[in-house]
């Protein structure tokens, strides 16, 4: 891999992390919906020119059903599990639990797709799922009465993202990573507008709170899926993957640096557990010459 795409992979995951930290400032003054609403509506604008001057207008038109299935997979209801998630967990807490990500996205393609599943990659899905047990069970002092709702709400976001995953490798792997991306943001955008309108706040949001809302829509969505889809055209889906094992990371530095969130010895076990469950179960992480193959 060269330097710049390493570079990029970096800033790639510094942005994804930086989005649990977004959400959890906006999140509390606007309510969830409200939040990812905006969140999709305006890298739908940021993405929709980037696609126009490339041409790709047209791509959009024929496959809106399955883009539309995208949108809400991929982008609106997980993102709204995820803020909601964020009412009661921590930023850094809450990156972890998204590294259960490709977990569910290995178990969903092999379930729908009849991917291969080998018996190293089932061996690191159970060590996935035992290092997010791990994680929930020292939930930062709250009980799980207070927190179980929130817990839930998130994994509910990776195994979305997950069926998400399955739902464009079946049926827009022929269509131009720019247009899915811009596509599902515009379909997220038209899902989420009448929910988000009923349940606008009455309080006018600080000026804190919209710029974490802009700094979430235009850097941790818009300019990471052109990063995202740099890396993929470059390094291809599997290498382009491996930033999922970097977001943890910078979700608990920037949960740590900005809003004084606690690292625990549990969220680094915990963390650790799952990340090696994800690389085994995915494949990302292999064992002789003729193991597995890549990630789901």
């Amino acid at each position: 891999m060269r330097a710049q795409d390493v570079f990029e992979m970096l800033i790639l995951a510094a942005l994804w992390g930086a989005s649990f930290l977004f959400m959890r400032i906006a999140v509390p003054a606007l309510g969830p919906v409200p939040l990812i609403a905006l969140r999709v509506s305006i890298a739908a604008l940021f993405l929709l020119p980037i696609l126009a001057m490339r041409g790709g207008w047209q791509t959009m038109r024929p496959h809106w059903k399955p883009l539309l299935v995208v949108g809400l997979l991929n982008s609106a209801l997980p993102f709204c599990l995820f803020a909601y998630a964020q009412l009661t967990l921590a930023a850094g807490f809450t990156s972890v639990l998204n590294a259960s990500t490709p977990i569910f996205a290995a178990l969903v393609a092999f379930v729908w797709l009849g991917d291969r599943l080998t018996m190293l990659r089932v061996v690191g899905l159970c060590i996935g799922v035992c290092g997010v047990a791990l994680l929930v069970s020292g939930t930062h002092g709250l009980s799980w009465s207070q927190s179980g709702g929130a817990v839930l709400a998130a994994l509910g976001a990776s195994a979305s993202y997950g069926v998400a995953g399955a739902v464009t490798k079946k049926y827009l792997t022929a269509v131009p990573a720019l247009t899915v991306a811009t596509g599902s943001m515009v379909g997220a955008t038209a899902l989420l507008a009448l929910p988000a309108f009923w349940l606008w706040p009455a309080q006018m949001p600080s000026l804190q709170v919209w710029t974490s809302v802009v700094l979430l829509a235009v850097g941790s969505t818009g300019v990471a899926y052109i990063l995202f889809f740099r890396l993929v055209s470059r390094q291809g889906p599997t290498k382009a993957m491996s930033v999922t094992f970097l977001i943890p990371l910078f979700g608990v530095l920037w949960g740590a640096l900005f809003l004084g969130e606690a690292l625990t010895l549990n969220m680094v076990l915990s963390g650790a557990v799952i990340l090696l469950g994800t690389a085994l179960g995915t494949g990302f992480l292999k064992f002789g010459r003729k193991a597995g193959a890549g990630a789901a």
